[in-house]
């Protein structure tokens, strides 16, 4: 589909995408640089960026991969200072690496559990934490008038309760934690806007083949009326939104990018008969009679 935005909105921009080698990522990766900023990828494997690195190069875009682990400070550190010294700036962060399996609580370790709550909550964390020495007012590579951007990829899961996600709930429920509280902080103190993106099924990504694999019989349209996948081309642009000057005033707030589906609830009754069964109901209860209360006073 054909960009909405300015084909430079972002030229000049450096940004740093962690779990930038795929999925989400990757499509944020490549709208931020069609549209002018020099990228930064970070993953764990280095098969998976190389592959990624070569795929923007070919479409114009400087991009460059770094390995590393959102789970090991060193490597975070490492990575935040690289992109600093290929590119002279940092101006966007966007944390969009993350884990995710099915499983029921009972069958879920403790280990298992912390395992997503470091990728996802504490390695959004430690990479804003790493960051933030290039991202605020007046930083290295930065000017004196304005800070830098951070973009939290979330979910909706725990909005209400999900089968099966008690741990990515949890850490979801942390970023959006996170999120909150850093643009009340880092906004204030240096002019850093924070913010989150809460996708729905996207098509097209490992978190969706991993939940709804193959092997299940996805009638999800049955008991979810707006269940419709979307593309990474949507976050793609919600993050542009947020990320250039037409998200300038939005700070603090996580963007449900889901078509509705958290809203969604069966339909109980057909719209058809909705009418015909209020006007019994109402007539019925005209004609009942109304009983005076006596008071024993």
């Amino acid at each position: 589909m054909e960009s909405p935005f300015k084909e430079d909105i972002v030229r000049g921009k450096v940004a740093l995408i962690t779990g930038g080698g795929s999925g989400i990522g990757l499509e944020i990766s490549t709208q931020f640089g069609k549209h002018g900023a020099s990228i930064a990828i970070m993953g764990r494997r280095k098969q998976v960026l190389d592959s990624a690195v070569s795929a923007l190069q070919s479409l114009g875009i400087k991009a460059v991969g770094f390995v590393g682990d959102v789970r090991k400070q060193e490597d975070a550190k490492r990575v935040v200072e690289s992109t600093f010294k290929h590119f002279g700036r940092l101006d966007i962060l966007v944390n969009a690496a993350a884990g995710n399996f099915l499983v029921s609580a009972e069958d879920l370790s403790p280990n298992g559990f912390k395992t997503v709550m470091d990728i996802d909550s504490v390695g959004t964390f430690t990479m804003c934490y790493e960051a933030l020495k290039y991202l605020k007012k007046g930083g290295p590579g930065r000017g004196s008038s304005s800070g830098g951007t951070i973009l939290n990829i979330s979910a909706t899961l725990h909005y209400t309760a999900s089968w099966y996600q008690i741990h990515v709930s949890a850490a979801k429920a942390a970023i959006d934690s996170i999120t909150r509280n850093l643009a009340l902080e880092w906004g204030t103190d240096y002019d850093i806007r924070v913010n989150g993106i809460a996708p729905g099924p996207i098509s097209g990504t490992p978190g969706l083949s991993k939940l709804v694999p193959d092997e299940i019989d996805n009638k999800a349209h049955e008991y979810m009326p707006l269940y419709k996948p979307g593309d990474k081309w949507d976050i793609a642009m919600a993050a542009l939104y947020l990320a250039c000057d037409s998200g300038k005033y939005v700070n603090g707030t996580t963007l449900i990018v889901d078509g509705g589906l958290w809203l969604s609830r069966p339909r109980h009754l057909p719209k058809e008969a909705v009418k015909q069964l209020s006007r019994a109901v109402e007539k019925r209860s005209r004609a009942a009679p109304v009983g005076v209360p006596t008071s024993k006073l």
